[in-house]
């Protein structure tokens, strides 16, 4: 590709609205363009990356097994209200009616639509399994649309959907998927991680998420150092130690914390740990009434896991002031488990202190030296805290250190959340109606982008992996324009590299060196050639690579720079 003929629009500047990384170079580079809030266009440059992520994702989805198919955007209303998801979605969602006063939706997703495409041409056992994908536009009406296309309203996904007669095929499906999911992000050049996590709206009962490794993702990832766990924080597991839990060793005393109502406080008051304190949060239960939870002074409430306990009403509430007065006699700072008028649980590390600090259930009053089973009742106990880093490993492996990551992909076993909701089934080997169970694997498409983006540059511009650079290599000649010489070299290279299959661009715009190398840098491709007189009379070219501090001289010929971009 000749850049005399391909339209390249950079900029020096930094967009002021720009907040990440991604977004400020992706805008410089010319590889995007906003519409509106949460809307871009993708411009050549941009989009030749963009396909070149989907392709590799097609690829690998293929050989996976799964069957390609292409889902309207646009969903009648009447599918989300069978599945009961009409109106559990909330504003994200973009409704409209037609000219006909018909509901309809811009797909946010499409399990749904395959659901009932599935009832249609699947009548028996023998059908399945079948998994079916597309790579298709999606519409989130995002409160805050930010960080440019890293959460946009409109976005390119691949959404896969599998059928399966067993929970043990679908299972068998969900490692199939991880696999290729582990060749995608392998492919893409990025460096990942599979991690544990919550399901979420989607529902199901597993799911994990791949996450692309940097500082400005918003997810927090708890991963085990020396060992192989890893999950989002949301659901990262904590267990009980497995140690008995001291002996009592103080008498319980009542002392006076005027004022003093968050652990901090109390903490400092009467100079002991945070970890020595157990704090009660006070939640709606689950059949009516108020449920406590008591929390180690030092952890915070998991509220993903706190909704999930059956006692507990989900979505989690907190119990207003006012009712907590009524039942306590006192405010919520200074809450306890002594003497407590609603039921306990416990989450695991708190039911192991010994000898802990708690609200009184008066105001300006806490207890000391209490302990569990001699003070107040034994707790019932869950996991409810989140993961904390230097905690041990959920496996008991390694311990908990936290990284930053933005999510790529998730893959869920769904079982028949969707299926047995839309009234889907097929016959058995016995002429039985079984509801199959069914998988979801989505990537973010265009998120893939900027995701690599933000792990992958520098101060000059974007650094692509090889695989989904617009150009995997830029020929750059100096003073062209006035040598023969240096403008045939460089045409018989591009000709000779593009012939091989090389995605090779040609800077022939006429620009001085300074201002071709920054704008090769910007972009980010990977591989720069520089032929000029100087080198050409010792029949040499200047080759670099993007990630290398210098540059290098190789032989001015096509094979050895076929052998540099093979290395």
């Amino acid at each position: 590709m000749r850049l005399s003929k391909f339209p390249l629009s950079t900029t020096k500047e930094t967009p002021a609205d720009a907040q990440v990384v991604s977004h400020q170079l992706m805008l410089r580079a010319g590889y995007i363009r906003q519409l509106g809030s949460g809307l871009y266009s993708w411009m050549p440059i941009g989009l030749r990356t963009l396909t070149r992520i989907a392709a590799i994702v097609r690829e690998e989805m293929n050989r996976a097994g799964a069957l390609e198919v292409l889902m309207p955007s646009v969903q009648p209303a009447e599918l989300w209200q069978e599945s009961g998801r009409w109106d559990k979605m909330g504003a994200e969602m973009l409704r409209f009616k037609d000219r006909h006063q018909n509901d309809f939706c811009y797909g946010p997703t499409h399990e749904e639509v395959i659901c009932h495409h599935f009832r249609q041409d699947f009548r028996s056992y023998r059908q399945l399994p079948v998994n079916f994908y597309q790579v298709q536009t999606k519409f989130r009406d995002e409160r805050r649309p930010r960080f440019g296309v890293m959460r946009s309203r409109e976005f390119l996904m691949k959404d896969a959907y599998s059928f399966h007669m067993t929970a043990d095929d679908l299972h068998r499906e969900y490692l199939n998927m991880r696999d290729a999911y582990v060749r995608i992000f392998t492919r893409l050049g990025a460096n990942f991680r599979p991690v544990k996590a919550d399901s979420g709206n989607i529902g199901g009962a597993l799911s994990e998420e791949f996450h692309i490794l940097a500082g400005s993702g918003e997810d927090l990832l708890a991963v085990a150092e020396g060992g192989t766990y890893a999950a989002n924080v949301e659901a990262a597991e904590t267990l009980p130690s497995g140690k008995p839990r001291a002996a009592a060793g103080a008498a319980m005393t009542k002392v006076s914390t005027p004022g003093q109502k968050t652990c901090e406080q109390v903490s400092k008051f009467l100079e002991v740990s945070l970890s020595g304190k157990v704090k009660l949060l006070v939640v709606k239960g689950a059949e009516g009434g108020l449920i406590g939870i008591a929390l180690r002074g030092d952890h915070q409430l998991n509220e993903i896991k706190a909704a999930k306990h059956p006692k507990i009403a989900s979505p989690l509430t907190m119990a207003a002031p006012e009712d907590v007065l009524k039942v306590f006699g006192c405010e919520v700072g200074y809450l306890g488990p002594v003497a407590c008028p609603i039921p306990v649980i416990a989450d695991f590390a708190a039911a192991e202190v010994a000898d802990f600090v708690c609200g009184a259930n008066e105001n300006d009053h806490h207890l000391s030296g209490v302990n569990w089973e001699r003070d107040c009742a034994e707790p019932e106990t869950a996991d409810l805290r989140m993961i904390a880093e230097g905690d041990v490993s959920p496996d008991g492996i390694g311990t908990i250190k936290f990284y930053r990551g933005i999510e790529g992909g998730h893959i869920f076993q769904l079982g028949t959340k969707y299926t047995r909701a839309m009234g889907v089934t097929v016959l058995d080997a016995d002429g039985q109606a079984v509801v199959p169970e069914m998988g979801c694997y989505g990537i973010g498409v265009t998120r893939l982008a900027a995701a690599v983006i933000e792990q992958s540059h520098d101060a000059s511009g974007i650094i692509w992996p090889d695989a989904i650079a617009p150009f995997r290599v830029i020929i750059c000649p100096i003073g062209s324009d006035k040598s023969p010489a240096v403008k045939d070299a460089a045409d018989k290279l591009h000709d000779e590299l593009a012939a091989a299959g090389i995605d090779v661009a040609l800077d022939d715009r006429g620009n001085r060196p300074g201002s071709m190398f920054a704008d090769a840098e910007l972009i980010g491709i990977p591989h720069r050639i520089v032929i000029g007189d100087k080198s050409l009379a010792t029949q040499q070219f200047e080759y670099k690579h993007r990630r290398a501090e210098k540059a290098e001289m190789i032989a001015a010929t096509t094979a050895a720079v076929l052998e540099r971009l093979s290395a």
